[in-house]
Order: C-alpha cells, then structure tokens, then sequence
C-alpha cells in the first residue's frame, strides 16, 4: 500500500508542499551486506576436492577459506525443491515443488507454483532497497507456464528479481542453450566456434548486471542468485579442460570411493572408523509386491566391464571433471569482479549444490542422455564410437552411475533419494569477511536448505516479514543458524528435518534419522503402508551403515509418528512414485489449445516442447507457403534438435522431411515432385500404428496441396524430444540442427509462410488425415 502523501496541495503550485516520501523507492540500512548465491548442480559430496573429491575448485577453495565449510549440509534430494527451499525457507511439499515442474501434479505439494505466502527472499530484500538479480537456470516454474504466451507469474520477475539473464527449465545444451533475458527468449550471443560456452556467458552477464548496479546505484546493496548449468547433464565443455584429467579416473570409480575416504578422514570431515558401503547397498530390495530395485540404478563393477567400457567410463569422468572446474573459472571472474570493485568482503556468500550426484546416466552412461529420458537403453557401439568427442556439440553426454556413486562418496544412492545420505548430504560453504570472524573453518552442525533463508535474516538484521507484496506470509519452517555461523563450536539451533521425495521419506531429529527402504519414483512400488522404516545414529554413523530399528524400536516408532505429523503440517501427502508412463500421461494445464492442435506463425518465438507435448502420439503438421523463387530453401517447421528431433523443410526444390530419432537415425522423406510457384499447402502426417521397444512406429506421408508425394514407415521416440528448451520454431532451426541436411538456422529463403498448423491426438480421436488435409487445403 503506498503512504499517505503528507505533502500540501493548494489550487496554485506555488502554494502547494510537495511529499517525495510515497514515491522514494525503500532505502536498505547503510552498510547493508550483499548476497551472492552460488547454486551448483548434481555435485555430490565427494566431487570438489575440498571435500576430499579429486575435480579441482580452486574458487570453491577460496570461498572456503573465507568463511565457514559444512560437513552436513542437507538438500531436498532433487533440483527444484531445493532451490524452492534456498529461496524460500519452507520445505518444498509447503512450496507446492516436490517435483520438477516437466511433472507437477494437481496437488498442493506438487502443483510447482510456489504461493505467494511463501515469499522469496528476493521479494522481501527488493522491498527493503536492494537491486535483486537470478543468472542461470530457473526450473522453479510449472511446465505450462515455460512459454511467451503463459503468465509471468512464476518466472523470476514475476517472484521478485528486477533482472534475468538464463534458462527456464532444468537443463540446457551448453553450447545452444535455451536462452531467456528478463521476459523474452534471445538466441545465443555466440557460436560453439566462436568460443561460447553458457557458463562463460553467464559470468559476462553477471558481471554486467553488478556493473550496471555499481555505476548508477553505488550505495545499493544486491542480491545476485548465480546458477550455472553445471554441472547438470548435458556434460559439455572444451575438449582442453577434459584433457585437464586424463589418466585421473582410470583406474574406476571404486579406487576413486576408496582415495576420496581417506582424504575426507584426513581432512576432518568423516570420523576416522568411516567405511565404505558396498555399491548397490540396496540391490536385494523389493517392493510389497517382489518389484526388485531399479536396475537402472544397480552400479556394474568396474572390473566386470570390457576394456572399451573402461575407457568410455574414464572419459565420462574427465569431461564432467573439466565442465566443473572450468564452470568454477567462470565463477572466479565473478568473485575477481567483486574483489577489483571493492565488494567482496561485504557479501554474503552461500556456495553449495542442490542436490547429490546424478544416476540418470544408468548402468553405461550416454553420449545422448535424451535416451534416459525416453526409456530407450543405451547402445554401447553407439558410445563407443563417440568416446573422442564426448563433451563436445555432437554429443549430449551423461556419466554412469558408477561415477554418480562414487561423485557422492562415502554415501549410499543419488540424486532423488530423500531417504538416504547420496541424494541429500551436499557440500555447503558461507562466508562474509566483513561480518564474521571465522576463517576457513569446518562447522558439523545439521543444517537444511530450508535455513539459508532465516539465516540471511539474521545476520542482515531483517525480521521475517509479516506480509510480503500486501500478501500475509506463513512462518518459516527453516530455523537461523547464524549461532553457529559466528561460532562453528556453539550448540545447534535446530532439532528436526521433514524430508519427502518422489515417494522415498525421512524424519531426522537430534541426529537420529529414520527412513524408508522405497526407490523413488518413476517406479510404480506403491504400497507405502508396507514400506520398511530404518534408523541411523548420523552423528556418529554419517552413510547409514548400522541399521539400529531392531536395538531401539521406540525411537523409531516415534521418528514415524513424527513424520507423519510434520506430514500434516507441511503438505507431506499424498505420496507419488508413479511409473514414468504414468506421470506423462498426466492431463494438466496448458494456455495451449486443449484439443491437440497449435497454429504457429513467423515471426515468433520458440515454443518449448513442453507447452505443447507430442509425447508418443500419431501427429500431423501442416503449412501454407508462397514460393516466390524456385531455388527457395530453409526450415519451415523444426522441433528438437540433433540428439531427438524432427524437421519438414524445402531443399533442392522438394519438400524434405526428417524424423531424428535420438540423434542415431535420420529417417528422410524426400517428395517425389518439385514444388511449384506460388502458393501452396504442404505437411507431413505420421499415423501410430505399432511399437518397437517403447518407441512407437507408423507410416509418414508427406503431402503437397493434398496430395500425398512421399511416404515411409518411420519410428518415433516414446518421450520428449529435449527437456533442455529446444522446441518448436518457424521459418529456422534455431538451435542444433535436426538433420545433418542442413546447418542451422537454416532460414528460409524465396518463400513466405504464413502459418503452420500442428496437431496431436491419440489414434482413435481424431482422423488426422482429414484434420491434416482439411488444413491443407483451406482457404
């Protein structure tokens, strides 16, 4: 509500008193610190060689140096629940994010839209005078509303940040990332030959925001949340900072385990007695009715692998060893920038990861990780032929499972995995010269996500608000641990930690956590009154060795009780663990066109895969064009991109069409006939009509002026073309290119298109070939 204007207004001007108090914009407190949240991706505790790992961050180091290092920093276990808790100081079923936006769900811990009531800590720090910033992936916004046509509600100038420079989803290409700046999507500032790379370009537009703040509001204190990619799959970075490790992990991911204990003991941050667990602790676990653990989650020995697995696997460590430490270069510009401006000392910093290492790459790992994304087992022959360019364009890779286990020594499981120690023990570090006298010290103290929040409160002096933007807020469900902060030694604040994920469960409280024995969805176990509940001492049993339900029945029986008591309180239920069919099956809400049917036109920008799904159905597209030249050429319609996609186009003056499938088989229709000046109606249609494996098969015809010209059995992928932004566009393939035809962006030339009509629909609701000529030949 603005003040009350206390000025005087009199007919004439001069004798009016004017009042600039209801206009001034709020003033922070002289002296105010700055924050700087440095958010990693899928970096387990043992990755950063501070924490005994083997990839250098020199820049992670210097932080650490500066401030506070904690060995028990816990996360949500997956992306967006921890980030909603960073910037929040709930718990992520409060905040609506138990999941990922790509699956929310119609409840109100899965909905992905986080209520105003929980207000972001940008919002109540930009009404407290400070200029507020988010760099780099947002992934805190359902699916629906990814896209130029949904509200801004959810995006980051919608929740309290005056500037945005990065990604609206969970993942993007490194090299033709999926670019957003403020409101609007850009393309690239530059090409993979040119040198680009996101995490450099994230860094030069860090930089610039902090500048632009400097120059024309030098007493303003900011607020920056910097969130590379990195080190999130895709694993792409130059060849040069991979090679940086060659030879590093030849020896496999169980020496790396066995090297990494040992330096965390002799480092401090594991007792001294600290074992190994074995690398599929939970393979012999089933559901209440058999399902046995995901395989994709069972690690293979790395003596049982050939001598070409072995070399691939070294190398998918090397490459996601170099993004991390070059992605922790560009973050030392960042930290340089605010050292050379006189800033550092008085900024806060917070450096962590969301959430433990990764086991989305499987057993074998990928050179297209879209595969795990579409259920489609990997094809070593495939990978091995691409061993000398993983991390590079032609690759979208992902490391085994091995590496996740072993990235996340000493614990047990990954990323997903709210129960145990692998998904949710992370590396943390916060420092502040100006404001605390620790340096370089370690602190043991349980800390959650959800503290960061009353944390910053505390020691910026900021009183949790009652009501941010006119709207009421609910208390915080983080507890301060500014104690602890000023004095690492001093008794811990908080006494208890709700933890629910994808259908995997824990209660911590003093040290003792009980948990489920339950995979994660997408996994179908169901049952969960059948689960069984285990109990670790933490404080003394860190990796969950010594189950101790069977020696003190009690305490579990109340950790239980507990659970499902904070359940209550924070929207713990209903619990999911659905198969991966079944979640994308899902019915939600779309500002698209609800009967299966987009109209694109040039001009515009691009429309992610995800606000129009064509998930595994029978489709058609259809085109008006005037051809002007007859040596007209270029894209009219692509979606996806080179690891999954499809593209109808016009070269050599016939319409072509290209079905990519996973980046391994281009599946070209060519039309039998030129095409004519002048106007005319041309598209291709793909009716289902069988399977192999998971992926659905069917004839593809390509018509012109309702004529078929061409037609071949073609077989499509299952799933999502790319969850890392590449979707649907007009007159240009905007990122990387569908088919090896062309390079991108291919824009058309010598012909004009006036729209292109897309329609999806499972089989037995709509007659595509009608509903696809009926397009074709309308007026």
């Amino acid at each position: 509500m603005t003040p009350k204007f206390g000025g005087k207004i009199a007919h004439d001007v001069r004798d009016s008193v004017p009042d600039w108090g209801p206009f001034i914009e709020p003033r922070a407190a002289e002296g105010s610190p700055n924050v700087l949240y440095v958010v990693w991706d899928d970096m387990g505790f043992g990755s950063w060689d501070l924490y005994g790992g083997e990839i250098e961050m020199p820049n992670m180091r210097r932080i650490a140096e500066r401030g506070v290092q904690f060995t028990q920093f816990h996360t949500t276990a997956l992306c967006s629940p921890t980030r909603a808790a960073l910037l929040t100081g709930r718990n992520a079923t409060s905040n609506g994010m138990a999941v990922i936006g790509e699956i929310s769900d119609g409840f109100p811990n899965m909905s992905c839209y986080i209520p105003p009531e929980n207000g972001f800590i940008s919002e109540v720090l930009r009404e407290r005078g400070y200029n507020t910033m988010a760099i780099g992936k947002w992934h805190l916004s359902p699916a629906s509303e990814m896209s130029m046509g949904a509200a801004k509600r959810t995006w980051p100038l919608g929740r309290g940040f005056d500037r945005f420079y990065g990604f609206l989803g969970g993942l993007t290409d490194q090299w033709y990332p999926d670019l957003w700046y403020d409101n609007h999507q850009i393309d690239p500032p530059a090409a993979p030959e040119q040198g680009y790379h996101l995490s450099a370009d994230l860094a030069d537009h860090a930089i610039e925001f902090l500048a632009d703040s400097l120059a024309t509001a030098p007493h303003k204190p900011w607020m920056m949340y910097f969130c590379p990619g990195a080190c999130h799959a895709p694993h792409h970075v130059f060849r040069e900072w991979a090679d940086k490790y060659r030879g590093v992990f030849d020896d496999g991911y169980e020496h790396y385990r066995e090297r990494v204990l040992l330096r965390q003991q002799e480092l401090g941050l594991l007792p001294a007695d600290t074992v190994l667990p074995d690398i599929n602790p939970l393979a012999h676990a089933t559901s209440a009715e058999g399902l046995g653990w995901p395989a994709s989650d069972l690690v293979t020995a790395w003596d049982a692998l050939s001598e070409g697995e072995q070399r691939l696997f070294a190398r998918q460590a090397e490459v996601f060893a170099g993004y991390a430490s070059y992605t922790d270069q560009q973050v030392g510009r960042l930290l340089d920038y605010l050292e050379q401006t006189g800033q550092l000392d008085n900024t806060i910093i917070v450096a962590m990861s969301d959430n433990g290492s990764s086991a989305e790459g499987g057993p074998q790992g990928s050179v297209n990780a879209n595969r795990w994304y579409n259920q489609i087992p990997e094809n070593l022959d495939e990978n091995l032929s691409k061993l000398d360019e993983l991390g590079s364009e032609a690759t979208y890779p992902h490391y085994s499972n091995g590496w996740a286990m072993a990235f996340n020594t000493p614990f047990k499981l990954y990323k997903m995995n709210a129960a145990w120690e692998g998904g949710t023990a992370d590396p943390l570090l916060i420092s502040w010269p100006a404001g605390l006298s620790v340096r370089g010290v370690k602190c043991d103290n349980y800390i959650h996500a959800i503290d960061i929040v009353p944390t910053l409160y505390e020691l910026m002096g900021i009183p949790a608000p009652d009501s941010v933007r006119m709207v009421k807020q609910t208390p915080l469900e983080g507890v301060s641990m500014a104690t602890v902060l000023r004095n690492p030694e001093a008794v811990s604040p908080k006494h208890t930690q709700f933890y629910s994920m994808m259908g995997t469960r824990a209660m911590w409280r003093d040290g003792w956590q009980a948990n489920t024995v339950h995979a994660p969805a997408p996994n179908g176990w169901g049952h969960f009154d059948q689960d069984t509940w285990v109990l670790y001492h933490l404080d003394t049993d860190r990796n969950q060795m010594h189950d101790r339900a069977a020696a003190e029945p009690q305490r579990l029986a109340e950790l239980v009780a507990l659970w499902d008591e904070q359940a209550g309180l924070y929207k713990g239920y209903p619990l999911d663990d659905r198969t991966g069919m079944e979640i994308a099956d899902l019915e939600r809400p779309s500002v698209a066109d609800s009967n299966g049917r987009i109209t694109l036109y040039p001009g515009g920008s691009e429309v992610p895969e995800r606000a129009f799904v064509m998930i595994g159905r029978s489709f058609a597209i259809a085109a008006d064009v005037t051809i002007d030249n007859i040596d007209c050429a270029g894209v009219i319609f692509a979606g996806g991109g080179r690891f999954g996609g499809h593209s109808l186009f016009v070269k050599d003056q016939r319409l072509h069409y290209v079905y990519n499938w996973l980046g391994e088989r281009e599946q070209h229709l060519v039309s039998d006939r030129t095409l004519p000046l002048g106007g005319v109606t041309l598209g291709v249609d793909f009716r289902k009509t069988g399977s192999d494996g998971p992926s659905p098969t069917g004839d593809a015809h390509l018509y012109l002026n309702g004529e078929r010209v061409g037609a071949s059995n073609v077989t499509i992928q299952p799933f999502f073309f790319s969850l890392s932004g590449e979707g649907m566009n007009v007159g240009r393939d905007r990122g990387q290119p569908v088919s090896a035809e062309y390079h991108s962006p291919f824009a058309l030339s010598g012909a004009r298109i006036a729209r292109v009509e897309v329609y999806t629909a499972d089989d037995i609701s709509v007659d595509l070939q009608r509903a696809a000529e009926g397009a074709y030949l309308r007026d």
